[in-house]
């Protein structure tokens, strides 16, 4: 099975499925000499962990990191950092009702077709578990460029969206509610709306947006490799993503030039900042912002006609442990793999400097 590697000089490898003994990967290419804090790398998993609040899956999983390799007395050596995440709580019988049923919109079907068999425990390699690895190498990417700052937050949930502009939000206050929604007022519709989704054996979609800040000019590699399009690929590769853009994303479509152009300062930055941070597939030194789209998680407690792997017309209804609303879990992600991006261009432009 291929497609489980991720960039270019600092490169992610995971493996491992949701009901499976464990999960983890092999980090190559990180710099040596840098000292960990691994402290921060587990406050990130316990961000993404399942059972860490009302609004989520209750499946309990404490999520510790056991790294195994590249870190030598705090420091990373410069050689692949390999890390374990062991499954604990893990109900297998809570999917044998989907042994030979295809869910809706899930990967069972394409799965069977590509491989002629899958893994049905909590949709094995397709599960949104897999994300795991990505926060524990997004963590140590993050420390790789500590200067430059990233922070997630969900933006909507269904209807309910933040009526402010970014920079009128308070990052700090991200964490202060199980939504991780930094307008409190708005958090708390959210929550509400969640919660009454469970309860109607139901699931909902939302938005997440990410800032970037501090990102030196001149990361990216047009024409193919153009900073924004690298973004774009590590979103949609996260599971339930369906849409990504950045700056002024499609209400650009609807504006003149004279609107949507950023006009110079004299010291290079910009008035306006439509452009996101990226301009020509290079950043320009502004702040580099995007929202990333997640649709409704695909089990629901409600009875849904499906097929079998015979082709037969069946009724089927959603067991285990699953969100109601999968945004929440996302910010990590989204922060994770976007610190995978900006890192691994920043090795990139100190490589092309020497």
């Amino acid at each position: 099975m291929a497609g489980n590697s991720f960039g270019n000089l600092l490169k992610l490898t995971s493996f491992g499925e949701s009901h499976g003994e464990a999960l983890g990967g092999i980090i190559d290419g990180c710099p040596s000499g840098i000292t960990l804090d691994l402290e921060a790398i587990q406050t990130e998993m316990n961000r993404r962990k399942p059972g860490q609040s009302s609004i989520v899956t209750q499946r309990k999983e404490e999520d510790e990191v056991q790294f195994l390799s590249g870190i030598f007395e705090g420091k990373t050596t410069g050689t692949p950092i390999a890390f374990l995440i062991k499954n604990n709580n893990e109900k297998s019988t809570d999917y044998s009702h989907i042994k030979d049923v295809y869910r809706p919109s899930h990967a069972d079907f394409v799965y069977d077709k590509k491989y002629g068999f899958r893994d049905f425990r909590g949709g094995g390699r397709s599960s949104a578990r897999e994300t795991v690895s990505r926060v524990v190498a997004g963590a140590i990417a993050k420390q790789i460029i500590p200067e430059i700052k990233i922070n997630a937050f969900v933006s909507s949930v269904g209807e309910i969206f933040i009526d402010k502009p970014y920079q009128d939000l308070d990052f700090s206050k991200t964490e202060s509610n199980p939504v991780r929604c930094p307008d409190e007022k708005t958090a708390q519709k959210m929550e509400e709306y969640i919660k009454q989704i469970r309860k109607e054996g139901d699931s909902v979609g939302g938005t997440v947006t990410c800032v970037i800040q501090n990102v030196p000019i001149g990361l990216g590699e047009p024409v193919f490799d153009k900073l924004h399009a690298e973004l774009g690929k590590a979103m949609l590769s996260i599971n339930a993503v369906k849409g990504f853009e950045y700056g002024s994303g499609f209400c650009g479509a609807k504006m003149k030039g004279s609107e949507h152009n950023d006009l110079f300062n004299p010291d290079g930055t910009t008035k306006s900042n439509l452009s996101g941070g990226i301009q020509g597939g290079i950043s320009n030194g502004m702040d580099i912002y995007f929202r990333v789209a997640f649709k409704p998680v695909a089990t629901i407690m409600q009875t849904q006609e499906t097929i079998d792997n015979q082709g037969n017309v069946v009724q089927m209804q959603g067991k285990g442990r699953h969100d109601p609303c999968v945004v929440p879990r996302a910010v990590p992600i989204v922060e994770a793999m976007a610190a995978l991006v900006i890192a691994d261009f920043y090795l990139l432009n100190k490589v092309l400097d020497k």
